[in-house]
């Protein structure tokens, strides 16, 4: 008697444990994060909700964007995690965002989320422009560390300076976007487009990766990187030689944000994700990389970022830069990307 206890109990057992594991869902992440911080929110995660899995697939945000819209006839992603506003304008403007607002929604700042009553996306954290410079490097070279973006036009920088290719890159993107907003587009002719001809003489490579640049200046392989202020401070942090340079016009920057895909299959999972990382917890943990979050108060100081970072940031339009995406990527492609780096 007791052994058929003890067995009809080991069975009951399996059959609860294997109903659980055929239960627990899988959602396809497509994400710009980067990776070192992507993987302590995962973690964080599945803590808190071991039943849905992540299967995240983690690039650039062009490269995200573009896979997405290859995709629009028969998406794969469920979510879309940290991939920049510049590019889910773009996926609104093609209706591939299913609206939801998250249970934390009326703590994000009005200005990083969508201005629909039910929001297509919304921001979780911001990123913002810097110049990595190498102090080793630039001292053996007589080189002097820069203060504006204008001063990246002297010759005496010609080939070291490397930026991101705004074609795979968010970063780069908002790079392009922001010279373009603050010193005018008028369709290719205009004095953005003049800045970029003559900073184009100084790079050495155009990469596919917005944290790239600052590596490489964190390395010594070039003096100077154009990049973002996480990186900056993570290398920085690290004990790279580098100085970080907030240029004196203002940074571009963008927010990078969250949406569920339209169509997706997964739909309350989608949701359950959404609220988790809109919660005061994500916050926290987006505030420990970035000098600002889109809930206020929950970003760490940064000790290599300034205290008036906030200020530095200047008016971006972002709808614009959304809707003349394609006629910028194709205008830059055309001027300067012999020099972006082989795509692998």
């Amino acid at each position: 008697m007791k052994l058929f206890k003890s067995t009809a109990l080991t069975i009951a057992l399996i059959s609860t444990l294997g109903s659980a594991y055929a239960q627990k869902q899988e959602l396809t992440v497509y994400s710009a994060i980067e990776t070192d911080q992507l993987k302590e929110l995962e973690k964080a995660f599945n803590q808190d909700h071991p039943e849905i899995k992540l299967r995240i697939v983690r690039d650039s945000t062009g490269v995200v964007v573009s896979k997405l819209l290859a995709e629009k006839n028969n998406p794969k992603a469920d979510v879309i995690w940290g991939v920049a506003i510049t590019g889910l304008g773009v996926l609104k403007l093609e209706n591939m965002l299913e609206p939801y607002a998250p249970a934390n929604i009326a703590k994000i700042d009005p200005k990083y989320k969508d201005k629909d009553a039910v929001p297509a996306w919304w921001g979780h954290q911001i990123s913002g422009a810097v110049i990595c410079f190498n102090t080793v490097e630039a001292e053996k070279r007589g080189l002097p560390k820069p203060a504006s973006w204008n001063d990246l036009l002297n010759p005496i920088y010609q080939g070291q300076i490397v930026m991101p290719d705004p074609t795979s890159s968010g970063t780069g993107y908002y790079d392009v976007v922001s010279w373009l907003q603050m010193w005018g587009d008028e369709q290719g002719k205009g004095g953005g487009w003049q800045y970029m001809d003559k900073l184009h003489n100084n790079i050495a490579q155009y990469t596919h990766s917005g944290s790239k640049p600052c590596n490489m200046a964190a390395t010594g392989e070039y003096v100077m990187g154009i990049s973002f202020e996480y990186r900056g401070n993570t290398n920085k942090d690290k004990g790279a030689p580098i100085d970080l340079v907030f240029p004196s016009e203002g940074l571009g920057w963008d927010v990078e944000s969250f949406a569920i895909h339209k169509g997706t299959k997964n739909l309350e999972a989608a949701k359950v994700l959404a609220d988790w990382a809109s919660s005061d917890k994500a916050m926290a943990l987006y505030g420990k990389n970035y000098a600002l979050t889109s809930v206020p108060g929950t970003a760490t100081k940064l000790e290599y970022v300034p205290a008036n970072y906030a200020e530095l940031l200047i008016d971006m339009d972002f709808d614009t830069a959304a809707k003349d995406r394609s006629r910028i990527l194709s205008e830059w492609s055309q001027r300067y990307s012999k020099k972006s780096e082989p795509k692998s």
